[in-house]
């Protein structure tokens, strides 16, 4: 099957994408990894398709303070190899290896994954877990919306109409990470999948502790309630097996055709335990 008719605008600047984007039934293509087989299913159908490939200043990785910042245009592979992510953030360069293959992640970027919003995606639960910052401009200027406020529904984020992602900033968290996730063949949308990010003492406490999941509910989903539990404590097996029932408490993942909800729910935990205990290791 092939798209539907549309209008098609290479963007040669921000602004210029931006007042095209105020066009009724007007998406971005950036990456074109899930838009174009969305439009080849005829799934999507818009009016107007905005080509942001050219936008060059939408393209980078800088430290900026206490912050990595991202243009949301850079390819997820220049991302998962940059060495100030792979220092500073590295629970997101461990993420994107997951994200499908090679090829999908040289020509994929960071925004565009963010900006479709899949719940069972890795991007949009990293960045939950560690408070990035997403930056948005549009007609009306430019905003900053926490990651945890983004993201509204499957598929559906806060961005309104003439709105485009820009850039993410994350703080640096230089912790011991670590991703499991579930998948039916390697390089499927994970079933479910947990990202844990711990910050210790030099005894071994947890310090701090961050931890999202990804397929267990509408949207990538915070489970404060376990990292409210390790604070303070040594990470033991007993202390690992209670924050990942904790995990699980927090999900509310959705039966289909590939799982049952309390399948992922129990593999919510099972995951979780499994990532805490290799982020302590």
């Amino acid at each position: 099957m092939k798209a539907a008719a549309f209008d098609y605008v290479r963007a040669a600047s921000v602004d210029e994408a931006i007042s095209s984007l105020v066009a009724d039934g007007a998406l971005v293509l950036a990456g074109g990894q899930s838009l174009v087989p969305l439009l080849n299913m005829r799934l999507a159908r818009p009016s107007l398709v905005v080509d942001v490939n050219g936008l060059d200043e939408l393209a980078y990785v800088r430290r900026d303070g206490e912050h990595v910042e991202i243009g949301a245009l850079t390819r997820q592979r220049a991302v998962e190899t940059s060495d100030v992510v792979r220092r500073d953030v590295p629970l997101l360069a461990q993420a994107l290896r997951h994200v499908g293959h090679v090829a999908t992640r040289n020509r994929g970027t960071l925004g565009g994954s963010l900006a479709h919003a899949d719940p069972a995606a890795e991007l949009p639960a990293v960045a939950v877990a560690l408070d990035a910052e997403l930056v948005v401009r549009g007609p009306r200027g430019e905003r900053v919306v926490a990651a945890r406020e983004f993201f509204e529904s499957p598929f559906r984020t806060v961005l309104t109409t003439g709105e485009l992602l820009s850039a993410i900033r994350v703080p640096v968290r230089a912790a011991d990470c670590a991703v499991e996730e579930l998948t039916r063949r390697s390089k499927d949308l994970a079933l479910v999948a947990v990202f844990v990010a711990l910050e210790r003492t030099a005894d071994g406490r947890c310090e701090r502790a961050r931890i999202a999941v990804a397929g267990a509910g509408p949207t990538p989903i915070r489970a404060t309630a376990a990292e409210e539990l390790l604070h303070g404590r040594s990470l033991s097996d007993d202390v690992i097996a209670e924050a990942a029932r904790e995990i699980a408490a927090v999900t509310d993942p959705p039966s289909d055709l590939h799982a049952p909800a309390e399948y992922r729910r129990e593999m919510a935990a099972v995951l979780g335990g499994r990532a805490l205990t290799k982020a302590v290791r």
